[in-house]
């Protein structure tokens, strides 16, 4: 159907809008629902499930041609289409609009990634709310994020927008995200629409190269890569949108298992569907389609509710169902999907943007939670000597691509921010300490630079200060959608720079200012102290500042395993063992091996000859400026039923000279199992910030329900059998002991 067809639908029947009574969102959502569903004509139906990037004319809105629109930036423009829908179009139904936002609108928070370093789900919400209140005032109601995607390999651009490798913590990330953006604004029943993304297992992209196809087993899939997703959709998520890959050969926008089977059936989903962008005509690209009736066949039958931006659904549909190869039921199904949503959103009784909320946007309120947000994001990976924090008075050489980036330190996905409202370092340390008290020698005028003529002027300016403060990474392009790296260490001459800085003798301070993990093994030694800074944002200055002098002791933890060499990747935590797992002392590097080796010298373990058997730093790793210890490891029980639970508990204390906050970890290992079981696998966490000296008994709550997975019959259970547990600083320490789940 044309564009004019769609017009003239509209003018055609106009006047019966005149008859008809407003629908309220306090009646009964379905029942609305399926009155309006029985005034729509066909081409008004496929109209709900019509995304367009962009704004349209006046009377393809009135004639209901579309449901939801993206990028319409300009907030009179969006007042104006959705006042033309609801007052002037026949049936009134309000429109989304959408944009990403992913970690912020102006007010910009550390990248998903560093937001998960924070292990702090109350945090991560209250960010979340407050990108919805900005989102909210500028003529948004939907945002396409969070994105859940398990991200084991972090040569994948989109693991900046991912809370990491461990299906626990991306679950409740996931869920603060959701209840985040969804939490009520002043005048509106709901925030903005959260869209979670993408469904399912992008993130298990083979070679970490966006868009590839996913190779990941059933029972992997169910165990890891759903869960969170699962989690998501019962917090109340309003939308999903599927991914570009195929699973297991099969496109997840024309995957019917996926998005009928599991996300309705098995979860209970009652929000809608929608494609990224343009997925459903890349299915001929697949070579799942030969041709845009087959796409939108597929999709539709699928469980597809709206196509974003393609119109394989506006143009092929009407022929399908013409024909009798599309059920007219079936299209019905989807358009109520959208419209309850609309309904539950309370878009019809509120569903204009409040004016007068302008100045929420980049408020003292926010920039202060976006602050609040970096400092809790920060890792800090290496404090040779207690180097940090720097003692009031010191004078610092400020140095590196990253100093007085302000566009850079924002991160991936932020496209309405500006850079005027960006606090770099430099700012920061300048405004702390007094120009005097930093020397500034920038040494590369980008992350990519080749040239080494700025390297005379920062070595002169390391020498001439106590510490030399290295800000290093990517910049905000290196990491995000199609933007994968095979290297993963520093770019450009980045390293070189490092080194001649070290090279003065004067001690070095390493941040890491990126979207994913970084190989530093090459620079490591070169620094006493490094600082993991996950592309933090529009308070990243403040923050680091602040970080570094000791107004605040770091509390960051790895959402992710930092791997020491790219060869080793995928590297993950919650691996399995196998039967002949690496053990560290069999690490010899190659150059040491004798000329004529034995086949079995090494003891034929799994590891590589050429590089050390376990990461840079574990997941869950993160130091303080406190120094915590752990003791007393508690169980009230040796054993537990399969419908019971254990009260697990032990003594932290801090026995520094620093209030420091720990994040508390509690892992457990299956022994045995009808399927082979991870080494470790995450079951709670908490922060816990202690004084100097102070002690407190810190408790978890296991219940057998919670050691489930998918057994040797794809059932999900809980199998009696002995088990090892953990409390822990991070994945690979902790008190150690066992119990028993019994029949």
């Amino acid at each position: 159907m044309t564009r004019t067809g769609y017009v003239m639908a509209g003018i055609v029947t106009l006047a019966a809008f005149l008859n008809t009574a407003p629908l309220s969102a306090g009646d009964n959502v379905d029942q609305k629902a399926r009155e309006l569903l029985g005034r729509m004509t066909q081409q008004e139906k496929i109209g709900q499930l019509y995304l367009l990037n962009n704004g349209a004319d006046d009377a393809d809105v009135r004639a209901g041609c579309f449901g939801a629109f993206l990028n319409v930036t300009d907030p009179s423009v969006s007042d104006h289409m959705q006042r033309v829908a609801v007052e002037k179009s026949r049936l009134g139904i309000p429109l989304l609009f959408g944009r990403d936002v992913i970690h912020g609108l102006r007010t910009i928070y550390p990248i998903p990634l560093g937001q998960a370093c924070t292990w702090d789900e109350a945090l991560v919400r209250e960010a979340a709310a407050a990108s919805a209140s900005e989102a909210a005032a500028a003529g948004y109601n939907w945002t396409f994020s969070p994105m859940v995607d398990i991200s084991r390999d972090p040569r994948w651009g989109r693991i900046a927008e991912s809370f990491g490798e461990d299906p626990l913590l991306a679950s409740r990330m996931a869920v603060a995200v959701v209840k985040g953006y969804q939490t009520p604004q002043p005048g509106l029943p709901v925030g903005i629409a959260a869209c979670v993304k993408h469904f399912a297992a992008y993130g298990a992209a083979e070679g970490g190269r966006d868009y590839n196809t996913t190779l990941v087993p059933p029972r992997e899939l169910r165990d890891v890569y759903l869960r969170p997703y699962e989690a998501a959709a019962k917090a109340g998520a309003y939308s999903f949108m599927s991914a570009f890959n195929d699973l297991d050969g099969v496109p997840c926008t024309g995957n019917r298992w996926l998005l009928t089977d599991v996300l309705r059936q098995d979860w209970g989903f009652e929000g809608f569907v929608v494609s990224d962008w343009r997925s459903t005509s890349e299915m001929l690209v697949h070579g799942f389609a030969a041709d845009e009736r087959e796409a939108a066949k597929r999709s539709i039958d699928a469980g597809l509710d709206m196509e974003m931006v393609g119109r394989s659904y506006v143009e092929q549909l009407p022929g399908l169902i013409e024909s009798g190869e599309v059920d007219a039921a079936t299209l019905d199904e989807r358009v109520l999907a959208v419209l309850r949503t609309k309904l539950r959103m309370g878009l019809f009784e509120h569903p204009y943007r409040e004016q007068g909320r302008e100045g929420a946007i980049l408020s003292a309120e926010h920039l202060n939670l976006a602050l609040k947000t970096a400092l809790e994001s920060a890792v800090l990976l290496k404090n040779d000597s207690r180097l940090l924090p720097l003692a009031a008075g010191t004078t610092v050489a400020v140095i590196g691509p990253l100093a007085d980036a302000p566009h850079e330190q924002i991160g991936t996905w932020a496209f309405d921010s500006h850079d005027a409202d960006s606090r770099t370092p430099l700012a920061a340390l300048r405004g702390k300490l007094g120009k005097d008290k930093v020397i500034y020698a920038p040494g590369l005028k980008y992350s990519r630079d080749e040239s080494r003529e700025g390297f005379a002027a920062a070595v002169k300016a390391a020498s001439n200060a106590d510490v030399a403060l290295i800000f290093a990474g990517e910049e905000a392009m290196l990491s995000g959608e199609a933007h994968c790296r095979a290297d993963l260490r520093l770019p450009g001459a980045q390293e070189a720079l490092i080194k001649a800085v070290a090279a003065t003798g004067k001690p070095v301070v390493l941040v890491i200012m990126s979207g994913r993990p970084i190989v530093i093994t090459g620079v490591k030694g070169n620094a006493q102290a490094v600082l993991a800074a996950f592309h933090q944002g529009t308070m990243t200055g403040p923050a680091l500042a602040e970080l570094i002098f000791g107004d605040v002791s770091p509390s960051g933890r790895l959402p992710v395993t930092w791997p020491a060499d790219v060869g080793q990747i995928p590297l993950y935590y919650n691996h399995k063992n196998t039967g002949r797992p690496s053990i560290s002392k069999d690490f010899v590097p190659i150059s040491q091996l004798p000329r004529r080796l034995r086949q079995s010298s090494l003891g034929n373990t799994s590891a590589y000859l050429d590089v050390q058997p376990g990461p840079a730093y574990p997941f869950g790793y993160g130091l303080t400026y406190g120094r915590f210890e752990y003791s007393d490891l508690a169980l009230n029980a040796a054993t537990m039923p399969v419908d019971g639970e254990l009260l697990v508990s032990a003594t932290l204390t801090n026995t520094g000279k620093r209030a420091a906050t720990e994040v508390v970890q509690l892992y457990v290992r299956d022994l045995v199992g009808s399927v082979t079981r991870p080494v470790r696998e995450l079951k709670d966490f908490t922060r816990v910030t202690l004084a100097p000296g102070q002690s407190q008994r810190v408790s978890f709550t296991l219940k057998a329900a919670d050691l489930n997975f998918t057994d040797i019959d794809m059932h999900r259970i809980v199998e009696p059998g002995a088990f090892k547990l953990w409390v822990a600083p991070n994945s690979q320490e902790g008190l150690e002991t066992s119990f028993e789940v019994t029949p």
